[in-house]
């Protein structure tokens, strides 16, 4: 299997706004599930990758799988070369998913790392509750806690994500994300618009505008971010286009970025993505 990749142009600003972190299970490039009928068979497996790049000190993943009833465990451990040359963990991600009808599912997500005793510690718990309708309405609430110096765990962040079916091709999924204000309590930090539509030849077309505070009380647009997506067989073409507003509060084009996946008869998969900047000298 060959990959290839040619770039052109990858010197893009540091531009880092909260949402690249959002993550809701009811956003993705494709449409809200509808509700789905509750699965009961058991299953289990577990798999071990070693990687080593280059110089690179050599890693160790190992991924277990375990359905029981209406509840999944998936697990990945993560090793590392010690200073004795043997594998010891780094850290672990556990998640317990649980669907309690056909239309909700409760998922924990925690997260563990490994202290330089060789003791493993806490770190990150995420709580999502997620409900769906027949009509492919949705809404999820997550909520992320950290473990603080004295390893209680402090909630960070809230997300609460509504998505609707605004016709049969299309979907609406607005997103409100609140963190920690560092009195106790949590303040909205930023929301997400984002428009998904279905065209002709499998294309999808995707407007995702981001808000945020201006520092005075009023909402202002952050980032709009606008993609296409072409289906041809198991070929992908992808384009994007990110713009933010100027000195003057104007959108304009900030980059652009335009993506090949291909695979041919023999399974040989290639991939191009060229990436156009304005903040490159020249360009």
């Amino acid at each position: 299997m060959a990959l290839r990749n040619s770039q052109k142009q990858i010197s893009l600003s540091a531009v880092k706004f909260l949402f690249m972190s959002i993550i809701s299970a009811v956003i993705s490039f494709g449409f809200a599930p509808s509700a789905q009928a509750q699965q009961t068979s058991d299953e289990s497996w577990s798999k071990t990758t070693e990687l080593t790049v280059g110089n690179a000190n050599p890693s160790r993943t190992t991924e277990s799988h375990t359905k029981s009833g209406n509840r999944t465990v998936d697990k990945t451990r993560v090793e590392v070369i010690g200073v004795n040359g043997q594998y010891r963990p780094d850290s672990e991600t556990e998640t317990e998913t649980v669907r309690v009808n056909d239309t909700t599912t409760r998922t924990v997500v925690r997260t563990y790392k490994w202290d330089g005793n060789g003791r493993r510690t806490l770190v990150e718990v995420s709580e999502e509750k997620a409900q769906s309708t027949s009509s492919g309405d949705g809404q999820a609430v997550r909520t992320t806690s950290r473990s603080d110096l004295n390893g209680n765990l402090q909630v960070v962040k809230r997300e609460e994500t509504d998505t609707k079916k605004t016709s049969p091709d299309a979907q609406e999924t607005k997103t409100k994300v609140y963190t920690a204000d560092g009195y106790g309590g949590l303040t909205m930090a930023l929301e997400t618009q984002e428009v998904q539509k279905r065209g002709a030849n499998d294309s999808t077309e995707v407007k995702k505008t981001t808000l945020v505070p201006d520092g005075n009380g009023n909402w202002t647009v952050g980032q709009v971010k606008e993609k296409t997506i072409k289906q041809d067989g198991k070929n992908r073409t992808t384009e994007e286009r990110i713009s933010q507003p100027d000195t003057e509060g104007r959108l304009s084009e900030l980059s652009r970025t335009r993506s090949e996946e291909t695979e041919d008869a023999a399974g040989e998969k290639s991939s191009t993505v060229d990436t156009y900047s304005r903040n490159a000298p020249g360009s």
